[in-house]
């Protein structure tokens, strides 16, 4: 067990939602800090320093979408999102400005323990695998994955990833061609597994898809996702 338990930022503008989300996590161990609208959620981000965010889309001041910018502008934190609208256009746009992973209202708090825990466990294997991987993958056509640094170019130029988008890749590049199930997708790089998630692995694709060429990432459909080398579609 660590020294310290993680600190987690609480945003939602309604009381009682954030308060049930905090004693929940609480209860689980973490040390968590509640804000109740978008000026305060960055102020206090910047202040305490959190490992996770847990943020609502609608928010006073400034939406969850606008807050999210600003704290990763800040600095890399994983931010777990809660929407009231099951609608793919505004998840992505929160997978966008760098959101890790989303939950629906209305939602089950075991459901959202769980993924706090997932999602903090991807960031421990992210540095591990970071420091077992000093080498560059190299060059998958004219796509270029360091795995050291984190950091991707196409054709040359550097492409700005989100942490998840990053892993999502890495995951993918592991077996370049090779057809990898939305399941093991969601284990492998949000290291939790179930059917809810498969929606997650199609958004973050697609989000990914939008920043290094659609071509680049095959969808076999009923199945999963492969990642192709080729430089054209």
């Amino acid at each position: 067990m660590p020294l310290t338990a993680p600190r987690i930022l609480v945003v939602e503008d309604e009381p009682v939602i954030n308060q049930a989300v905090t004693e929940r996590l609480q209860g689980s161990g973490y040390d968590v800090v509640q804000a109740w609208d978008g000026p305060g959620a960055v102020a206090l981000c910047a202040e305490t320093s959190p490992d996770l965010v847990v943020l609502d889309v609608m928010l006073p001041g400034f939406d969850g979408h606008e807050v999210c910018r600003r704290i990763q502008a800040q600095r890399p934190v994983p931010v777990l999102m809660l929407t009231a609208r099951d609608d793919e256009a505004d998840i992505l746009v929160g997978l966008g400005v760098g959101a890790d992973d989303y939950l629906t209202k209305p939602f089950r708090m075991r459901e959202l323990v769980a993924r706090v825990a997932a999602l903090l466990r991807r960031v421990e294997r992210a540095a591990e695998l970071a420091d077992r991987s000093p080498a560059p993958l190299g060059d998958l056509g004219d796509l270029h994955v360091d795995a050291a640094s984190r950091r991707v170019r196409v054709g040359g130029d550097e492409v700005h990833l989100t942490p998840t988008e990053f892993d999502l890749l890495l995951c993918l590049a592991g077996s370049p061609g090779t057809v990898l199930t939305r399941e093991h997708l969601y284990a492998e790089v949000w290291g939790w597994s179930g059917a809810s998630g498969t929606r997650t692995v199609d958004s973050h694709v697609k989000a990914l898809r939008a920043k290094i060429g659609a071509h680049r990432v095959r969808t076999v459909h009923g199945v999963g996702y492969a990642l192709e080398t080729g430089t054209s579609a």
